[in-house]
């Protein structure tokens, strides 16, 4: 007498490589750890079909302006491993700080990604971060870690929140003009059809050149009994974005 009420979002988890501190500020390393992961294996393993694959940039499929023309970074051992012998990465210059604070299974998935890395030739330690003061002393100071985004209702302002320059919680610390002419002119523009070009050409960099390595964007889940009425999927946040008490009535 229950009914699943799922919906795709842009809650997703990330990885935060920091673009201005080393070895993340070699492309290469970036690179190098995007191809890594086998993001694929990892929705299998932790959420099955209540998660969908990311792609390294934060707009998910569910928003008009996803760009569904960048193809998809699949795992690719051998890619990853030119990328890191390019760069010059040493057997303990990766070092991803994990908590279960920043999500549920966090943990979890650093390991998996550890294990993925170790295969194409690069090894990761994974560091433990107690759950207790992560927020306030791994997130924003860690060059590489574990983290998570709930999502914007518009792609600009995800774009701007998390990786404008001046954005204080610019976890990548990605910082580049192209990419703020190109924010600057989305928000500005009332043409749809150029609000699309620029947002589109954002992902692709972030995509390419980004210091965010995002596995996966998860879905929302609510349950309810089949009385329960008006209880419909919100890409935003789970219970109708925090609205079910407006929207959902029991039927007599």
């Amino acid at each position: 007498n229950f009914e699943l009420v799922q919906a795709a979002a842009g809650y997703h988890f990330i990885m935060p490589m920091m673009c201005d501190k080393k070895p993340y500020d070699n492309l290469d390393t970036r690179l190098a750890l995007k191809y890594a992961f086998n993001r694929q294996k990892l929705v299998e393993l932790m959420f099955g079909k209540f998660a969908r694959v990311g792609n390294d940039h934060p707009i998910p499929e569910s928003d008009p302006f996803h760009n569904n023309e960048l193809p998809q970074r699949e795992y690719d051992p051998e890619k990853a491993l030119f990328h890191a012998k390019k760069a010059g990465l040493g057997t303990s210059d990766v070092i991803l700080q994990a908590s279960d604070a920043a999500f549920n299974g966090a943990i979890d998935m650093s390991v998996l990604f550890q294990a993925t890395a170790a295969a194409a030739g690069i090894n990761v330690t994974v560091k433990r971060e107690p759950a207790d003061g992560f927020w306030d002393n791994v997130w924003l100071k860690a060059p590489f870690m574990t983290s998570y985004w709930g999502g914007r209702p518009a792609a600009t302002q995800m774009l701007a929140v998390a990786y404008s320059a001046s954005a204080p919680w610019n976890d990548t610390h990605w910082r580049v003009d192209a990419f703020e002419k190109l924010l600057a002119d989305a928000k500005a523009t009332t043409d749809q059809a150029k609000r699309k070009d620029y947002i589109w050409e954002m992902q692709r960099m972030l995509h390419e050149e980004g210091g965010a390595l995002i596995p996966l964007f998860k879905d929302w889940l609510d349950v309810h009994d089949v009385k329960v009425k008006g209880h419909t999927p919100h890409g935003m946040f789970d219970l109708c974005n925090s609205r079910i008490v407006q929207k959902a009535w029991i039927e007599a």
